[in-house]
């Protein structure tokens, strides 16, 4: 992946079948769905739960991007968590999503530093702690019955017991088990390549922060006192100015996100650290103040962005409540700083669409 901000920098993700033994952690990969390919095997988050209604989540994505500045990250791994349950995907919120990163220095206690063989795809070291047999995230709880199998939770103990580990349990015959169905998503490799902005229409960006200051203008003026109980004819000529730069603002937002796409309409993944998000509205805009600082102490910088896209391979459309998002920023520790093998939390920032978009 790229490592530098700009637009001409921006590396772009797209969906591919691949050799599943190849998406394993040994190889490094950037991967959707299955089960997350850990890179450091020790110290595993223990709480993957969703901050809003507490049930297990389940693993939506991994983007390998090493730090060539830091020495400790010379492999380096983001992993991001989301809650299936739709009723949690609520407008602007990210308390069903969690990011975590993962690194490793060239020299360290998993993996061989010369690259493994892609021809004949050999078993990588595994996790030194129990998996959960659902999800593959870390197990605490055993079957009592057979104690062969882990989980992370009840929830997916009851879903296994349902998808047949009731029959297998007494035969100990988990080995010819699948993957339990309904539960992970479908699982693809991610490969990326460098943003072409040959014929893309780009905004002039002095006239966008001109327009962004007009908006924020205009928020400030809903806050205000003058704001209050106006009616038609008491609107300053001045204030409804700015109400029309809103809502063209808005719409010159979402035309730049589909141009900006028009010509890569599969992408997935949008890669720029350090640079900028496409946005898809001009409401819920990321200030810095939005973004908290990493634990050690540095600021978080943009890295990647998740695209709406994705959703079309994910298969959660439902006639009811669906899993939905317009965007999905990851804020990352500006200095990847020292973590050993333990997982540090980072940032994610959910932008939806304007309600008249789409």
């Amino acid at each position: 992946m790229a490592t530098k901000g700009g637009n001409e920098n921006v590396e772009l993700g797209f969906l591919e079948e691949t050799n599943p033994d190849l998406l394993r952690s040994q190889y490094f990969p950037s991967k959707v769905g299955g089960k997350p390919s850990w890179l450091s095997l020790k110290q595993l988050p223990t709480d993957t739960h969703c901050k809003s209604c507490d049930k297990p989540t389940i693993f939506l994505m991994q983007v390998y991007s090493p730090d060539d500045k830091v020495s400790s990250a010379f492999h380096r791994t983001l992993f991001v968590f989301v809650c299936r349950d739709p009723g949690c995907s609520t407008r602007n919120s990210n308390l069903s999503f969690l990011v975590f990163r993962s690194q490793q220095p060239r020299k360290n206690d998993f993996y061989s530093q010369d690259p493994p063989s892609e021809d004949v795809p050999t078993p990588g070291p595994v996790p030194d702690t129990d998996l959960c047999y659902v999800c593959g995230s870390v197990g605490p709880k055993r079957c009592a019955k057979c104690h062969a199998v882990s989980y992370c939770s009840k929830e997916h103990q009851v879903i296994d017991w349902k998808s047949g580990h009731k029959a297998a349990c007494s035969t100990k015959e988990e080995t010819v088990r699948t993957d339990v169905k309904g539960v992970l998503f479908p699982e693809f490799e991610i490969i990326t390549e460098t943003e072409d902005l040959d014929g893309v229409d780009s905004d002039d960006e002095s006239d966008t922060k001109g327009e962004k200051e007009k908006w924020e203008e205009y928020q400030d003026f809903l806050k205000s006192d003058k704001a209050g109980n106006l009616i038609p004819d008491s609107v300053p000529k001045s204030e409804l100015e700015k109400m029309a730069t809103v809502e063209n603002l808005d719409d010159k937002i979402f035309r730049k996100f589909k141009e900006r796409i028009k010509t890569n309409p599969d992408q997935v993944l949008r890669y720029n650290k350090g640079g900028q998000p496409l946005l898809v509205s001009v409401n819920h805009i990321p200030k810095e103040t939005d973004i908290p600082a990493c634990s050690c102490g540095a600021k978080r910088i943009f890295e990647f962005q998740v695209m709406p896209q994705l959703l079309s391979h994910l298969q959660v459309d439902q006639l009811s409540d669906s899993l939905d998002w317009g965007t999905l920023c990851v804020y990352t520790c500006s200095n990847s700083c020292e973590i050993g093998n333990s997982y540090q939390p980072e940032f994610l920032w959910k932008q939806d669409y304007s309600t008249d978009q789409k």
